[in-house]
């Protein structure tokens, strides 16, 4: 069996099905979709669940995220190939409620990334607040080190006030 007839094949949609008139000028470009020259191959691409979750919690699409958990799709301790959990992806993108999804679902407050991070090292070393004062809330144990020896404290950029107030580095005035 040669390959074209292993191959679905769809027809190019003619101007009788999408309702569209004729064009009555000769531009050159042939119209009709009744020739074989005019098939395609229907072709589907299929990522793994891991690598679909990844970019739906890069992205905070929360309702997809909250579908791929309750199917029991992914595991929320795998870490990908950018060396970080779900967890460390929800923190680096900024969203509050991303991170609240997945803990509430079981991902681990003290996830370590490759480099040793959790995610309360990711949100103080780029500046997200809010984040970590959740975290804090919830029990993120401030004084474990990553694999470098720093806490997430010292990580913290100096022009970041309120993260240096969060954890009483600020310096009166």
């Amino acid at each position: 069996m040669d390959i074209l007839n292993r191959m679905k094949y769809y027809k190019c949609p003619g101007s009788q099905t999408m309702g569209i008139k004729a064009y009555s000028q000769d531009c050159g470009i042939p119209v009709s979709c009744k020739s074989s020259a005019s098939l395609k191959p229907i072709r589907s691409v299929h990522f793994p669940n891991d690598i679909v979750f990844q970019d739906y919690v890069r992205h905070g699409e929360l309702e997809r995220i909250g579908l791929f958990i309750r199917a029991r799709r992914v595991s929320l301790d795998t870490i990908y190939p950018s060396g970080m959990a779900a967890i460390h992806e929800a923190v680096l993108s900024g969203n509050l409620e991303c991170v609240k999804l997945l803990l509430h679902h079981g991902a681990d407050i003290h996830q370590r990334d490759e480099e040793g991070w959790t995610p309360l090292h990711m949100a103080c070393s780029d500046g997200f607040p809010h984040i970590a004062r959740y975290l804090l809330s919830l029990g993120a144990d401030p004084e474990l080190e990553n694999d470098c020896g720093e806490k997430p404290a010292d990580l913290i950029e100096l022009d970041n006030k309120e993260l240096q107030e969060l954890f009483g580095l600020a310096i009166s005035d």
